[in-house]
Parts: structure tokens; C-alpha cells; sequence
């Protein structure tokens, strides 16, 4: 039997974990809710991220918080290009097509990747991950409280720019009615470039987050994207709220799972809650019946 502090750190670590996960599907549910097709570029565009973050810090030595300034808003240009100018020309607005040009896109970057890097992995040389905050008797990492932090940031941002801005209320209503948007003025091919653009926003930030603790190879953002998968399911497809509290609750889940089987065996749990949630309610916590 574990002692009560254990369990304790077990699950606010969890929770802290699990909201960086969330802030990664933010970007894969909002995707989904506006252009309606699942982004098999995004554990890809990850990796991208990241390695820009490890890349800022080993050439120029840029603090990974502080880079979110820089490789934010190039992964906010990146998408945008990539869904105005390769996504949205190459699918000819057919949704299959959507879904076999991001697996290509997938292809692409990953194999990129792979002659830049090698298949090496990197991770950042600093103490960072070594530094933990005292809180009474519990010891907590504090690049996982930066994140858990700045995820709940992030979202409440997000939230903000959907429906308290004019782009924002643009993408509800192209989410809602693409034509009935076109009829009115909304130009949907650009919201549908500034949606995926804020999916890859999200993404710079997580791997920002990530690469004080994480470490970076070719294939690194698959595995968190396949996380990020349950959280979307879980939470409802489409919804931010959803994505927020599916990624505490898969945070939680990998976290006790770990403590009880072991690291290798903690994603377990996840992929449990996954086929339950399938089983039970496939329309996820806050998702709607088409």
C-alpha cells in the first residue's frame, strides 16, 4: 500500500502532465470541429516544434519558455501556409483527399526530419528538469508546473479568441455552416489556414513546455499524438472544454497507471479508458449526437 503523500504527488503530477497533453489536442479537436477531417500531420508538426525548440537552445541558447515568443508565431505561419497553399490547393475540397495529403505531409516531414537529425535523439542540456517546488511535504517538478500553468493559460486564451473576437465568431460560424458562412462575406478557405495555423500555435507551445523534461528524436511527437487521440475521444470531438478535461483526466490515469505497473507499462491505462469510452459513449464527455 502506498503512503497518502505518495498518491498525492501521483495525481498532481498527473494532473500537470495532463494538461500539456490537453493543450496538444486543443489543436487536433479544433481542427476537427472546423475543417471536420482528423490532421494526420500532427504528431509531425510536433516533432517540428520541438526540434525548433532544442534547436534555439543549442545554437543560440535560448531558454525553451522563452522561445515560445519566436517559434510560436512561426508555427502559426507554418500552418497557415501549409493548409492555404498545399492542403486546401492539393485535397480539392474533397475530405478524403484532406485526409490522404496530411498523411503525406506526415511522410514528408518525418522523413525530413530524419535526414536532418538521423535518428538521434536530443534532449537539452540544462538543470531544469531537476528543479521541484516544495509544497508542504510534497516535491513538485517545476517545468510541470510551468506547464500545467501555461496550458490552462493557453486555453483560456483560446477560449477568448473563439468567442469574444470577430476571427473567433468567423470560425464558429464556418464550423457550424460553411456555406452559410461563404454566403455572408467569410472567407473560409482563409479561416479554415488561420484554424489549422492556431492547431500549430498550440503545438509550439506545448513543445516549449515539453523539451525541459522531454527529450526529441524524428518520431517523437507520434507517441504524444496518439495520447493526444484518447483526450479528443474522451473529451468529445470538437471541444476545447472536452480536450482540457479529457487531458487532466488521461494525465491522471497514465500517472497512477505508471505507479502501479511501472513506466513501461503506464499508457495502459489510457487505451483502456480509450476502448471504454468507445464502448460506453463513443461521443466522449462534452460531444454532441450527429
Amino acid at each position: 500500500m502506498y503512503a497518502p503523500q505518495i498518491l498525492i504527488e501521483a495525481a498532481l503530477n498527473g494532473l500537470m502532465t495532463g494538461a500539456v497533453y490537453a493543450l496538444i489536442a486543443l489543436g487536433l479537436t479544433l481542427v476537427y470541429g472546423v475543417l471536420h477531417i482528423i490532421n494526420f500531420a500532427h504528431g509531425a508538426l510536433l516533432t517540428v516544434a520541438m526540434f525548433a525548440v532544442w534547436g534555439a537552445f543549442a545554437l543560440v541558447h535560448v531558454d525553451p519558455y522563452w522561445a515560445m515568443v519566436g517559434i510560436v508565431p512561426l508555427m502559426f505561419g507554418l500552418g497557415y501556409g501549409l493548409q492555404r497553399f498545399v492542403i486546401g490547393p492539393a485535397s480539392h475540397g474533397n475530405d478524403n483527399n484532406v485526409l490522404l495529403v496530411t498523411l503525406g505531409l506526415s511522410i514528408v516531414l518525418e522523413n525530413g526530419l530524419l535526414a536532418l537529425f538521423r535518428s538521434d535523439t536530443r534532449a537539452l542540456d540544462s538543470d531544469a528538469a531537476l528543479q521541484v517546488i516544495e509544497l508542504g511535504p510534497l516535491l513538485l517538478s517545476t517545468p510541470r508546473v510551468i506547464g500545467f500553468a501555461a496550458s490552462l493559460a493557453v486555453t483560456g486564451l483560446l477560449w477568448l479568441v473563439l468567442n469574444r473576437t470577430d476571427t473567433g465568431r468567423a470560425i464558429r460560424a464556418v464550423a457550424r455552416e460553411k456555406l452559410g458562412a461563404r454566403l455572408v462575406g467569410i472567407e473560409v478557405d482563409h479561416v479554415y489556414a488561420v484554424t489549422f495555423g492556431i492547431g500549430c500555435a498550440c503545438l509550439a507551445v506545448a513543445a516549449c513546455l515539453l523539451m525541459p523534461t522531454y527529450y526529441v528524436n524524428p518520431r517523437s511527437g507520434a507517441a504524444f499524438v496518439l495520447v493526444a487521440f484518447t483526450i479528443v475521444v474522451l473529451g468529445g470531438m470538437g471541444s476545447i472544454a472536452g480536450a482540457l478535461v479529457g487531458g487532466l483526466i488521461i494525465g491522471v490515469v497514465e500517472s497512477f497507471s505508471g505507479l502501479l505497473l511501472g513506466d513501461s507499462l503506464g499508457q495502459i491505462g489510457i487505451f483502456l479508458i480509450f476502448i471504454l469510452v468507445l464502448l460506453v459513449r463513443p461521443t466522449g464527455l462534452f460531444g454532441a449526437r450527429a
